[in-house]
């Protein structure tokens, strides 16, 4: 399990654009988003780092712990 910090993530929108994002480097992904923390949990098998590469790129830059 991963867990992100993703501080522009701000609605439902944002929350399927950075699903989208996640899928597009694990298909098989299981993501749970908590808006108001503004925080993400992965279930998959790629890294964070991917999963941060690709965030970044969609917009939604995930901020160190």
């Amino acid at each position: 399990m991963i867990s992100l910090n993703i501080p522009k993530i701000r609605c439902g929108g944002c929350v399927a654009s950075v699903e989208k994002a996640v899928l597009s480097v694990d298909p098989a992904a299981r993501i749970t988003a908590d808006v108001p923390a503004r925080r993400v949990e992965v279930e998959t098998t790629a890294t964070a780092q991917s999963l941060s590469d690709a965030l970044a790129a969609a917009g939604y830059p995930v901020q160190e712990n």
